[in-house]
């Protein structure tokens, strides 16, 4: 990188707030449906319920690790600013293609999580299909 200063590492800093932004409001929805699930069981116990149990820790599994990459590919940005502000190039390169591959990565585990949502969603489809030609 020829180019390399320390707005380079900044970029990442609006596409990242969006993303953790996203995440929250997407683990505050599994939570919101975790709550509900608990309270339909409790008053009223079904084995659909618990055909959910798996895709919805999953699901929580994948957004804390979202999260937890998001935050680290922030960190390293942030560690290299400070670093190219100290004047070690390419040691602030490195730190920043270590934050580019984390963001990714972060965003490989945001598409899984939207394909298991959808495979849930599904779930419920078929059930009320079921249920519908059975009546």
């Amino acid at each position: 990188m020829d180019n390399f200063s320390i707005t380079t590492p900044s970029l990442l800093f609006p596409a990242i707030s969006l993303l953790m932004l996203a995440y929250t409001n997407r683990f505050l929805a599994l939570s919101s449906i975790i709550r509900q699930l608990y309270e339909n069981h409790r008053s009223a116990p079904h084995d659909k319920i618990l055909k959910q149990l798996v895709n919805l820790r999953q699901r929580v599994w994948l957004i804390r690790y979202m999260q937890a990459f998001g935050v680290a590919s922030l960190l390293l940005c942030l560690v290299s600013m400070i670093v190219t502000a100290m004047g070690h190039l390419s040691t602030a390169e490195g730190l920043f293609v270590a934050s580019l591959l984390l963001m990714i990565l972060s965003l490989i585990l945001c598409l899984i999580e939207v394909m298991l949502s959808d495979k849930a969603l599904n779930v419920l489809l078929s059930d009320i299909e079921l249920d519908h030609t059975e009546s």
